[in-house]
């Protein structure tokens, strides 16, 4: 079907509809949908790719390159399984063309063409409010009942010396590379940076990763270590604790001045990655005209999702806080409960799971150690327990990495942090438990099919009883019931 993409010059055509969604990434596509089928108009606005930063540029690409990776490393480690194999030859131009194919195989999920047959009008242009509620763009000034800001976020560029003149990639150009960088210099130890790290190093390039703290910082520090330990044994350069002085360079070569323990050292590489965080997608909304809070973390909004102008919504990476994909989902369902239905929504943050998807993968939900033990001190049960003590890690030698979940003494869960092979799945089970608010003897009274990572879980959540049930209280009741016959 034709897109609405009028001549600039025309006079703007009025169009009403119940909700006007700005920006096609998941959280607006999922509004837009839901809404439509639900028998509201929608018109949604999208100024460049549908789909957004998720599929392009972002968790869709990436796993995909991650993909290619595990599998030149597959190749390399298969000897431990007496499996003999030649050394892979990694064609990055087919790397590539993997990544775009895997991409264009989703597309027709997100494309214009299934919003149009959904009944959404899709306007293809930069959305603009001229008043609290109107929204302009594209030859066309929509007014609606509701609207909802989905515009996402981008990569932050730092404030370093000689950056805005010398070649950088971020994650929005990092995946039109045909050819395998030399030396990849990434700038920021977080879940992107140590993600294209190791993808890369996999693929056969040098990579070296500054991180100006400790890396992935936001994480448990002992799960951190593992993945530090991996990369250092795949051959990925770590400078942690290090800060970026100055770039220079012209294509196809980087030089970094960088500064560390108070003394500075110059890093030389072929490509550089700057993967230092997000900024939200504000300029260009208008946001003042509309009366809509907004700082530099994204748009203000309350517990419901809705901004100072209370006919709008703000969702996902542009609402600041956790930046997911699955929030941006979730924060979609909240929005159309709330426009639809006028059901009270609020959003609850407390069990949002968030996975690093290297191999080991890190996955996190809830409370990290370090913050319930600041909450609940002593009250705090502590419960762990290793891969290397799991039948089918051993089986398939991924025995590094570990469980740890945290508790109250009454059994409450407060958080859960796996680390080692498939922690994002694993992590799912104890996002669960934490929003449903199960108790941690419901987990250790399941049944869990053998021999599976699943029983690492398990396990953990029958340490809570060790003490109780092998104490000598216990042992007295045991021999004097014995006593009886």
């Amino acid at each position: 079907m034709k897109t609405d993409t009028p001549d600039r010059q025309t006079i703007e055509q009025d169009i009403s509809a119940d909700i006007c969604v700005i920006g096609g990434g998941s959280g607006g596509l999922s509004v837009a949908a839901g809404a439509v089928q639900m028998g509201a108009s929608v018109v949604l606005f999208e100024r460049g790719l549908m789909g957004g930063d998720c599929l392009n540029y972002g968790c869709v690409p990436s796993k995909a390159i991650l993909a290619a990776g595990h599998a030149a490393a597959t190749a390399r480690t298969a000897g431990r399984f007496g499996v003999s194999l030649p050394a892979p030859e990694v064609d990055f131009g087919k790397v590539h063309a993997h990544v775009r194919d895997v991409i264009a195989g989703i597309e027709p999920h997100d494309s214009v063409e299934r919003f149009e047959e959904l009944g959404v009008r899709v306007i293809q242009a930069q959305a603009t409010f001229s008043d609290a509620r109107t929204v302009s763009g594209g030859g066309f000034r929509v007014r609606a009942r509701r609207f909802v800001i989905a515009t996402g976020s981008s990569a932050m560029i730092p404030p370093i010396a000689g950056l805005d003149s010398a070649p950088y990639l971020t994650n929005e150009t990092i995946f039109d590379l045909t050819e395998r960088p030399d030396h990849l210099l990434i700038v920021g130890g977080g879940p992107i940076g140590c993600e294209l790290a190791e993808a890369h190093r996999n693929l056969g390039a040098d990579v070296t990763l500054i991180e100006a703290a400790r890396l992935l910082g936001n994480e448990d520090e002992e799960a951190a270590e593992v993945l530090r330990v991996h990369l250092k044994e795949i051959g990925v350069s770590l400078l942690e604790g290090a800060v970026v002085k100055e770039v220079a360079g012209s294509e196809g070569t980087v030089q970094l001045s960088v500064e560390k323990d108070g003394k500075q050292q110059n890093v030389d590489g072929s490509h550089l990655l700057v993967a230092a965080g997000r900024s939200p997608n504000i300029s260009g909304l208008g946001l003042e005209a509309a009366g809509i809070k907004h700082g530099r973390a994204g748009i203000e909004v309350d517990a419901g999702l809705k901004t100072s102008n209370r006919k709008v919504y703000a969702i996902g990476d542009v609402a600041g806080g956790l930046q997911f994909t699955h929030v941006a989902g979730y924060h979609a369902s909240i929005v159309i409960r709330s426009a639809l239905f006028r059901m009270p929504a609020k959003a609850d943050h407390s069990a949002v799971p968030r996975v690093t998807y290297t191999d080991p993968e890190l996955a996190h939900v809830g409370l990290l150690e370090r913050e319930a033990r600041a909450q609940h001190g002593e009250k705090l049960r502590v419960l762990k327990w290793p891969y290397q003590e799991n039948d089918r890690a051993r089986a398939e030698r991924v025995t590094d990495g570990f469980i740890k979940v945290m508790t109250l003494k009454n059994g409450k869960v407060l958080g859960a942090t796996i680390v080692g092979k498939n922690a994002g799945d694993l992590i799912q089970t104890w996002t669960m438990v934490i929003a449903q608010k199960i108790k941690i003897g419901a987990v250790a009274s399941s049944i869990v099919a053998y021999p599976t990572l699943g029983e690492i879980g398990k396990r953990a959540a029958g340490s809570f009883y060790t003490e109780t049930l092998f104490s000598p209280r216990i042992r007295k009741i045991v021999r004097f019931l014995a006593a009886f016959g």
